[in-house]
């Protein structure tokens, strides 16, 4: 059977879809190496995680029930691949920290009762040492005063302040020679770069030729009615914890009035993914019979985007610019 090259909605679909599938790939790697840096997971709320994986879920069987465009199935594939991991992160975090504040309060209750015990012993002896203390703390605080007495306090502190990787990552550089939203947007045009290379690479070597006569997507037999039934049930379902898995979150900024741990560059790769993703599903075929087929998963992009804004505008609102404005008098 002769092959062929694939028609301009179907060629736009790869495009989308393989930037789509960049951009989810990469998307991992800001949020990761946050809470690596962090030693910590606490920004992220696990209850996002968990709606946002079983969304993944529904959304990679309803998929294969609607026999929806290739890149949607293997970018559903790839979706619960990512969250596993990042839940598995986080958990890992969680536990320790956990572990570790367990450890540090069982050694605040000792130290606590080894001291009462202590005061009780000495309490008839004179108080010589609390003099010489407080001659001690007089001395200091004179000399907490003197020039460069803070040098070596302020040195550590713009160290930390100028850790690159962590500061571009994490949106939070704030230093006068650095533009984290500059440095974002390059790396989202790097996605879009990357991603049409990688379609325009398989293009070449045949991998979207089709066989010649195949029915296109918006033939009615291509799936038959009680598959449509069920994959439509699942996407939008999908769908629905699409839409609910970021509300925890955005709750979670508000209460906290921070998004301090969370990599602005993880919902803006988040953004273009499900803005890719949309565009790959109605790329793929304007029939309308796919179309409706399509619609949960439609539903699901644009409403996480909607959201994904919401939590841009928190990072605005939340910076330690801001709050220092407003809670300046």
């Amino acid at each position: 059977m002769a092959l062929q090259s694939p028609q301009v909605g179907e060629a736009l679909s790869g495009i989308f879809g393989s930037v789509s599938l960049t951009a989810w790939i990469c998307l991992l790697l800001p949020q990761l190496i946050a809470n690596y840096k962090a030693k910590s997971a606490d920004a992220l709320s696990m209850k996002f995680l968990f709606i946002w994986l079983l969304g993944d879920v529904a959304n990679l069987s309803g998929a294969l029930w609607t026999q929806l465009a290739p890149t949607t199935v293997a970018l559903a594939s790839y979706f619960c691949l990512a969250d596993l991991i990042l839940i598995g992160q986080c958990s890992y975090y969680n536990a320790v920290n956990a572990r570790r504040r367990t450890r540090k309060e069982r050694r605040r209750l000792s130290s606590t009762a080894t001291a009462d015990t202590d005061t009780t012993a000495v309490s008839d002896e004179p108080h010589e040492e609390d003099a010489l203390l407080d001659r001690r703390h007089r001395r200091r605080s004179e000399s907490n005063g003197l020039p460069g007495s803070h040098r070596q306090h302020s040195v550590r502190r713009r160290e930390s302040n100028l850790d690159p990787l962590t500061r571009i990552i994490t949106g939070e550089d704030d230093t006068p020679d650095s533009n984290p939203w500059l440095h974002n947007t390059l790396s989202i045009v790097a996605v879009w770069v990357v991603g049409a290379s990688g379609w325009y690479i398989s293009y070449k070597m045949g991998a979207w030729d089709v066989a010649d006569g195949l029915p296109d997507a918006g033939d009615g037999q291509a799936a038959n009615a009680t598959q449509a039934y069920i994959g439509m049930a699942l996407g939008y379902f999908s769908a629905l914890c699409y839409l609910c898995a970021r509300i925890p979150q955005i709750i979670k900024n508000y209460q906290e009035k921070s998004c301090e741990g969370l990599a602005l560059l993880f919902f803006l790769l988040s953004l273009t993914g499900n803005f890719t993703y949309g565009a790959s599903v109605i790329s793929y075929s304007q029939d309308r019979g796919y179309f409706v087929r399509a619609l949960p998963w439609l539903f699901g992009s644009l409403g996480t985007m909607v959201e994904d804004c919401i939590i841009f505008v928190q990072f605005r609102l939340y910076s330690p610019a801001v709050q220092a404005k407003i809670t300046s008098p």
